[in-house]
Order: C-alpha cells, then structure tokens, then sequence
C-alpha cells in the first residue's frame, strides 16, 4: 500500500520535524552533561565519543537500522525485516508507521525522528565507561550494539508488529527503549572494562559542573522535542506530554536534593542537574500516560529513588563513572511501572487505566513483562558483544595511557591550553593575575 499524500498535516509535519531537532540536541547536551563529570584530562574523549556516536548511527539508521526496528516482522519476530534497507521502498506503508496520527506525516519524518532516538541512546553508555574506553573499540561497540541490541528491543516495543506492542505494554517515548537499555547495557560494559585505576581511592571529582549543568539544561530543553514530538501530532496528546515533562522533571529535581540535603547536608549542583536529569528520564515513558498530578508523584519519587541508587555501585563494586545505572536504568524501569499505577485514561484518552484509577494490575504486569525483556536482553547482548570485541581487540586503555588521560592519548589534543597566557608578551605580574582569574580545571597547571 502506497502513502496517500493527500492525508499530509503541515502543522504536525512542522513539529515532528523540529521535535527531530530538538532530540539531535540531546546529544551534544549529554555530551556536555557527561564532559563536565570526568577529569579535565578526559573531557574531550567523552565529547568525541558522543559526537562519533551521530555520524556512526546516522550512516546505520539510513543503512539498515530503520529497517530492522520498524520494518515487518522478520527473523521470527526477533526484529524487522530489510525491506527498507538504504531507505527503500518508502512511498509504501512500512509496518512500524501506522495509526491516524503517524498517518499525518511523511515516512521520511517518521523515520529521521526516530534517528535521533537511535543516536542518543548508545551515546547514554558512554557515561558508564568514562576514562577508559578505547575509541576504535566503542566505535565498533556502537555499530555492532545498534544493529543487534538498539533495533530488536526498539521493534518489540515501538513497532506495531512487535510483541510487547501487540501484548499492549505502554512506552509513549523510550523508557524501556532507551533509557533502561543504556543503563543495562551500562552496567554490561562497565563489568566487561573492570574499574578505573585509582577507584575508590584516587579523587575523582567533576572537573567543570558549570559544563553538566548546561548540558542538563540542553537535555530539558531537547526533551520536550523527545516526549511532545512523539504524540507525532500538533494537538492536546503533545500538549498534556510537554507539561508533564516539565512538571516532573522540576519534581524530581527537588526529591533528588531534598534526599541530598538529608543524608549529607547539603544540597549540590550536581545533585540538582542529575535530579532534572532523572526526572526526564522516568517521565519519558508515562508522557503521554499520566495526568500531571501523576507526573509530580512519579517524579518525586524517581528524583529519591536515584539519588540513593547512585550509591549502589560502591556497595556492590562496578564502577559505573558517570551513573548510568542509578540514573537511567533505574529511572527507566521506575517510570515504566509507575504506569502500572498511575496511568490514566481521563488525562490523556491513550492507553490503559492503572490500579489507582481502577484498572487492576493488568497493566502493571504488561509493563514488569517488558522492562524485563528489555533489561534482561540488553544485558546479556551487551555482555556478549563486549566481551567479543575485547577478545578481537580489546576494549580497555593500557594502565599507562588511562593515567595521562584519553584527550592526548586517543585525540592528540587538550581541552584547555593555557600556554597562550604565557605566550602572549605579558609581565611575570600580569601573567600572575590572570592566573588568579582563571578557576583551572582539577590537574592542570599555569
């Protein structure tokens, strides 16, 4: 069956199309929100790797990807078929882009939105590995982790002919898809690499939250292309999306400190960025699920719940760098289930009621049978193909380059070069007060 053009909605095409562009900014946001977390010799092997990670997917969507998460069901269900690989075939109806609102854009739409969500979600690794990774190793990570991770799980629950779809589990915008994928596959890679030298023992600290801080901003901002833009339409589902997007996010944001400011005192700046983040992260699924009094209870809750999952990593001893498992994978499944008791049919007219809107616990189960698949499947995968590859050619930086730091030893480069102060003719006295005025990133010298 061909597209009817004349079934063409302008406006929703419109904000499809800058929803896209609001997600790709999600990448560079994340890159800055991680970048600000590591040590100021490794920041820009941490901005590489999610610049890297857009060409490799964008290239690989086009290729196959697409195909494989959206096309008809293939290889016995486990993904789609190739039907649209290089992008072919896409005047027809293609399975994973059906139903009267996805109806209202073009196919090419359809699929560079979902691109952005393929881009971000491997990008969201990189925290998990931070400062030792060696990048010809995660670019083949990424290639091979796209291909038989991302697509499959993102077909049994975006696709119309995926299993968890049919079986009616709700995900409006990628909690199970992204969020707890990456956190999953996370926790894989970070056993698979072992520890950073000197964890638990060496300092450790963010070398720029000025940096996280934007970068969290950036990511709230692009968020709302992420969870309004897949309502797929200009209309009251993308509205009731946007505001429980924002009102969560600011939930979660308060519980995260809140929780800070009991066990430690003080309330931090990291805590407030990573609380926002986590927020974002548990509303993603429950977007167009809940009402927004629901929204301020879910992220209440994940902003807690993260912030004392973070501390999860020293007990049980993987070295999760920049928290992507207390974050993401935790906030993914958190705001998965708590459609299970929030969701509500009144608010939004989709989906199923939840227990407390006196569904029963149907729906509950439906999402506990996807977050495990999702989590489940993800691990193992990711498991496998990093081992594989560290076999092939090993993952890790060497003892001795993972000391001097990623930017020179993988990139030749440095993030900050003060050597131009010194350079540039003035006084022994001038160059002493700009020294002074420079806040110099933790191991660098003037």
């Amino acid at each position: 069956m061909h597209f009817d053009l004349s079934t063409i909605d302008t406006g929703n095409t419109a904000w499809v199309l800058a929803s896209a562009a609001l997600v790709l900014l999600m990448t560079p946001g994340l890159a800055f929100f991680y970048g600000g977390m590591v040590r100021s010799k490794n920041v820009l092997g941490m901005l590489m790797q999610n610049y890297v990670a857009i060409g490799i997917v964008s290239v690989l969507w086009v290729l196959l990807a697409y195909s494989l998460a959206f096309g008809k069901s293939g290889f016995g269900g486990f993904a789609g078929n190739l039907h649209q690989f290089g992008l072919g075939h896409m005047t027809e109806q293609v399975a994973g882009y059906q139903g009267p609102l996805a109806q209202t854009i073009p196919p090419l739409v359809f699929v560079a939105f979902q691109l952005m969500f393929a881009v971000i979600t491997p990008a969201l690794i990189t925290g998990a590995s931070a400062d030792r990774l060696k990048f010809g190793a995660f670019c083949v990570f990424i290639g091979a982790w796209l291909i038989l991770v991302y697509a499959p799980i993102a077909h049994w629950v975006f696709s119309p002919e995926g299993w968890l779809f049919q079986k009616g589990a709700e995900d409006f915008a990628g909690g199970t898809v992204v969020h707890a994928n990456a956190g999953a596959a996370g926790l894989a890679l970070a056993i698979v690499l072992g520890k950073r030298l000197g964890w638990k023992k060496d300092p450790m600290r963010p070398h720029n939250l000025p940096f996280t801080l934007l970068g969290a901003g950036l990511l709230w901002f692009g968020w709302f292309g992420f969870n309004a833009g897949s309502a797929l339409g200009a209309n009251s589902l993308a509205g009731v999306a946007f505001v429980n997007t924002n009102t969560a996010t600011a939930a979660a944001m308060l519980g995260w400190i809140i929780v800070e400011k009991i066990r430690d005192g003080h309330p931090t700046t990291l805590g407030a960025a990573s609380g926002a983040v986590a927020g974002l992260v548990a509303i993603t699924p429950a977007a167009g699920f809940v009402s927004p009094m629901g929204s301020i209870i879910l992220g209440l809750i994940a902003g807690a719940l993260c912030s004392l999952a973070v501390a999860l990593k020293y007990k049980l001893g993987y070295d999760d760098a920049l928290d992507v498992v207390g974050v993401h994978l935790v906030g993914g499944v958190v705001g998965a289930l708590l459609i299970g008791l929030l969701g509500s049919t009144q608010a939004t007219g989709i989906g199923l009621d939840g227990v407390f809107y006196g569904g029963g616990w149907h729906l509950m189960r439906l999402q506990a049978t996807a977050v495990g698949a999702a989590v489940g499947y993800s691990f193992v995968a990711t498991l496998i193909i990093a081992k594989v590859i560290d076999l092939v050619m090993g993952l890790r930086l060497t003892k001795d380059e993972e000391q001097e730091g990623m930017d020179t030893v993988l990139h030749a480069e440095t993030a900050y070069d003060f050597g131009g102060v010194a350079a540039g003719g003035f006084s022994p006295g001038q160059r002493a007060a700009a020294s002074e005025s420079i806040a110099l990133p933790e191991g660098a010298k003037a």
